[in-house]
């Protein structure tokens, strides 16, 4: 795992900033899961609806906002009681590359006594790859479009709510959200956008000023240069929103074979690469424009090379929304050898100053805080205010697209337009 720059210079983010000022300015795992999933629960499940017209049944009901779902509770899964005391640990967590502040993590390693191991992956269908090989992890990271799968599976255990407190300090919206009603297996982590990251003194003109912002990914001066995020999610439901559907989980034949082409064409325009290392390709220059995370394009400037003004990156998001717009959460592994001390880390982080400290520290992403004054973390320098476009409000929700589970059918149309892409990218 690479160490975040700040590590190395000893700055924090508001020393960072003012210095600068002064200077001039895989498929496979996924797929074995759905297979897992239908064979442990029985037919007849009820109906879920992936979009575009999809109405074939799944092993779980698909959670959308018009229909929230209450995810169940099995019989040989339980919760854990209440009352009980935290292990010895160590604690185990399994999370995204750099997407945990370590000085948090060590002060609640000091807090409860104990040692803390951190084992990374880099994309969500790796994860579960390696969850399902059989694994002792206690803490994980899952994406609520993986959520239903994850459950059905049995690789998730309920939380017991008592052991978290603060989850009265999130956004209300997601204390009780429509995929998890009642939270029965998640907490919220961070909240975040997908948009366009790039250099700005390369890209000329930028994403805003073409009439469709997206089709700067076929501008061929940007041959080599240019990447989409390693998530077929991600960058399928980029040319979706491209194309005038929004929709971002749709079933539909028809939009999905005009994505395909278009994502194909992309190799033979520009030679498109993939990764999800957003926030140090760009900064470091190897990438000019990049399909980015809000948060990661935050955290970007600490890996500019030394004496690049910070104001070289430049992040598109639709100012009006319309973009997509996600949440990650905390879960505790049905695996864990240590769930007391597991559900005492998801508290941990969902307290005020340990959130904020873990976004402000190092994450970049926005922990969904009621106590935080979105408006205030660029007058505050928390987000230089170039990159205000970073910047995640309640409201974003409501005119943002997020992604949310497919039924197997329809993932299977997705994994094999991107593994068509793969093959060739």
């Amino acid at each position: 795992m690479s160490r975040h720059p700040r590590e190395r210079l000893g700055l924090d983010r508001r020393e960072f900033l003012r210095r600068s000022a002064a200077a001039g300015l895989g498929l496979t795992g996924a797929g074995a899961l759905l297979a897992a999933c239908a064979s442990d629960e029985p037919a007849g499940t009820p109906a879920a609806t992936g979009g575009g017209g999809d109405t074939t049944t799944a092993p779980f009901e698909l959670a959308r906002k018009d229909n929230p779902v209450t995810l169940p509770i099995f019989d040989d899964n339980p919760a854990i009681a209440s009352g009980l005391s935290p292990e010895a640990g160590p604690l185990k967590i399994y999370n995204w590359i750099d997407y945990l502040d370590k000085a948090t993590v060590k002060k609640f390693a000091k807090e409860f006594g104990v040692k803390t191991e951190i084992t990374i992956f880099n994309t969500m269908d790796e994860a579960i790859a390696k969850l399902q090989s059989g694994t002792d992890f206690d803490v994980f990271f899952p994406t609520p479009d993986r959520l239903g799968k994850l459950v059905a599976a049995k690789l998730l255990q309920p939380v017991n709510l008592d052991y978290l407190p603060n989850l009265k300090n999130m956004w209300p919206e997601l204390q009780d959200p429509f995929y998890d009603v009642g939270s029965q297996y998640t907490v919220p982590y961070v909240i975040y956008t997908t948009g366009i990251g790039y250099r700005t003194d390369h890209i000329k003109p930028p994403p805003e000023a073409f009439d469709n912002p997206y089709d700067v990914f076929y501008e061929e001066a940007y041959r080599g240069r240019t990447y989409l995020l390693d998530d077929y999610r991600e960058a399928i439901a980029m040319l979706l929103l491209r194309n005038g559907v929004t929709d971002v989980n749709t079933g539909d034949e028809a939009a999905l074979e005009q994505a395909r082409q278009d994502l194909l064409a992309l190799t033979d325009a520009v030679n498109v690469k993939t990764s999800v290392l957003d926030y140090t390709l760009v900064p470091e220059g190897q990438a000019w424009l990049h399909q980015a995370w809000s948060g990661d394009f935050v955290s970007a400037q600490y890996y500019l090379p030394k004496g690049v003004d910070y104001t070289v990156l430049g992040y598109w998001y639709p100012p009006d929304g319309g973009g997509l717009i996600g949440s990650d959460t905390m879960a505790v592994l049905r695996s864990a050898k240590n769930p007391v001390l597991a559900h005492e880390f998801l508290n941990f982080m969902m307290d005020n100053d340990n959130a904020y400290a873990n976004f402000y520290n190092f994450v970049g992403y926005q922990p969904p805080l009621t106590s935080l004054n979105p408006d205030l973390l660029v007058t505050d320098e928390v987000v230089p205010p170039h990159l205000d476009t970073t910047v995640v409000r309640e409201e974003d929700f409501d005119t943002g697209y997020t992604l949310l589970e497919l039924s197997p059918e329809v993932d299977i149309l997705w994994q094999n337009i991107w593994a068509e892409f793969k093959s060739g990218a």
